[in-house]
């Protein structure tokens, strides 16, 4: 008998406000409509913030993550074979090369299905909100397509160890949304209240090698969706932005700025607003002057009056001074929370002259910096994602079944994508200086120029297959070339000797088989 699934949720639902005030602090700050205050609903009204800085910054990060996350002219994973367990059963070498470009084949066809779906519209939201609250649930089912559930959705336990007990989830449904088998344990809408919400919920227990599934509407079992899936293959995949030991939901990475934000923002509201009542114009009269302010109201542009200057003057809030401070403050933390959100205005340096190749190490250095953020990704979305949806495309038939101790997903993006770009600047350096301290004539004596050809395409994730020349092509091109040659030097006769040659060289092969 399954516990119930309400009961499940409100007993989680404690451990969660912590993370949710944070979290709405940050939404405040960033982007609001990403986790808005309790109870708000499609009347209410979103504050905007003073400053666009954390919303450029959220949306830079989360772009970035999504091209080296799923990047859109590569497969983010490779199908990895054991070779060596394919070896001790036998294989030959033939067989395993057909393999692996038989997985090639496979890792395509995933591919496509990301591609032709809203795979990457739906993790570029998920990204948003690991980046401002921390925490997503990714949810994949079996009809293709992927859906977030938002931290204020869902609840979630784990051990001491991080692994995933316990997942819940909360959905207000309105009636007519609702399938046959709901509607039947509902019972009739209500005619006064069509608009009143249902309240759906998803539980997903861990229990031994299995994920036990069930949902419940209004406090009713629905018997269709009771289900379990291996471990490997849950369609809820619970994501977060930071492992810190100990705790259930992750911290987002607006919240480790959120000092420099809330300071900005003040700033940002003081200038705004102080720049609004320096803007105001107003014009005062001496009352014991002879210039009268009826006069001065209504002359036009260019007319003479009768008046003394010294009765007339401007109001100023003198706060220019003032207003440069706040300026100055405001520069030093845009330029630190540039740093931190990859934003190339705020990394660049102010000079006169900054060349291309100073921003590009620069742009390295801080795709680096964020390396620990791509292996937490890669482990609990990117392998999960690639699990379940190869699963969901064997259901369907669009893909065959492969041998799981044989064939494993490996994730080819993010630090690994990382550690090929630094092994390509490594290649780059040791050839530039190299040339410049031997010369290019010693390169060409001791570099094999095939196997860097080899490892730059592989540093930058091109596929080599007929793209190099292989040694046998490179043989051939030169002995037509020095055929040509000689028969440049020899002339017709010398032409009509060599063919002659050539054919008793194809001829005598066939006599020895003979």
């Amino acid at each position: 008998m399954h516990k119930s699934a309400q009961s499940l949720y409100q007993s989680l639902e404690g451990k969660r406000y912590t993370y949710l005030d944070r979290a709405r602090k940050a939404a405040k700050l960033t982007l609001p409509y990403v986790m808005p205050d309790e109870g708000f609903g499609s009347h209410s009204r979103l504050e905007t913030p003073f400053q666009g800085v954390g919303a450029r910054g959220v949306n830079n990060l989360a772009s970035k993550l999504l091209l080296a996350l799923l990047p859109p002219n590569a497969p983010f994973f490779r199908l990895n074979v054991d070779e060596y367990q394919l070896r001790a059963e036998g294989a030959p070498d033939e067989l395993i090369t057909e393999i692996e470009s038989s997985l090639q084949q496979v890792e395509e066809a995933v591919m496509d299905e990301i591609s032709g779906n809203t795979y990457r519209t739906g993790v570029h939201e998920a990204l948003k909100h690991l980046i401002v609250t921390g925490n997503a649930l990714i949810y994949l089912p079996d009809e293709a397509g992927l859906r977030v559930f938002h931290l204020d959705r869902y609840c979630v336990e784990r051990d001491a160890m991080g692994n995933v007990l316990y997942i819940c989830t909360k959905e207000d449904l309105s009636y007519m949304s609702l399938t046959e088998e709901m509607k039947s344990l509902v019972g009739t809408q209500d005619m006064d209240s069509p608009d009143e919400e249902i309240h759906l919920y998803t539980a997903v227990c861990r229990k031994e090698d299995r994920w036990h599934v069930w949902q419940e509407i209004n406090g009713e079992l629905i018997p269709s969706s009771e289900g379990s899936y291996p471990l490997d293959k849950n369609p809820f995949i619970p994501l977060r932005f930071s492992r810190i030991d100990g705790e259930d939901y992750g911290r987002g990475y607006v919240e480790e700025y959120l000092g420099d934000l809330q300071s900005l923002e003040s700033l940002t509201r003081a200038l705004v607003e102080g720049s609004a009542a320096a803007a105001k114009v107003l014009f005062m009269v001496n009352p014991n002057g002879t210039t009268r302010a009826k006069t001065l109201a209504e002359s036009p542009n260019g007319t003479i009056t009768q008046g003394n200057a010294q009765d007339v003057s401007v109001l100023q809030l003198n706060k220019f001074n003032d207003f440069r401070v706040v300026q100055d403050s405001m520069t030093r933390i845009e330029e630190r929370m540039g740093h931190a959100f990859l934003l190339t205005s705020g990394v660049v340096r102010n000079a006169e002259r900054v060349t291309a190749e100073e921003i590009r190490m620069l742009g390295q250095e801080l795709e680096a910096a964020i390396g620990g953020l791509y292996s937490l990704l890669s482990s609990e979305m990117q392998l999960p994602m690639v699990n379940r949806l190869m699963s969901i495309m064997n259901k369907n038939k669009s893909l065959p079944k492969l041998p799981e101790k044989v064939v494993n997903p490996v994730i080819i993006t993010g630090v690994e994508a990382l550690g090929r770009g630094n092994d390509l600047q490594k290649l780059d350096m040791f050839l530039a200086g190299a040339s410049q301290v031997v010369g290019p004539q010693a390169i060409q004596q001791f570099v094999n120029i095939d196997e860097y050809f080899e490892r730059r395409a592989t540093a930058l994730g091109i596929k080599t297959a007929g793209l190099i020349k292989d040694q046998e092509q490179m043989q051939a091109e030169m002995q037509q070339a020095q055929q040509m040659q000689m028969a440049e030097k020899l002339g017709p006769a010398g032409i009509k000797a060599m063919s002659e040659e050539a054919k008793l060289q194809q001829q005598q092969p066939v006599r020895e088989e003979q």
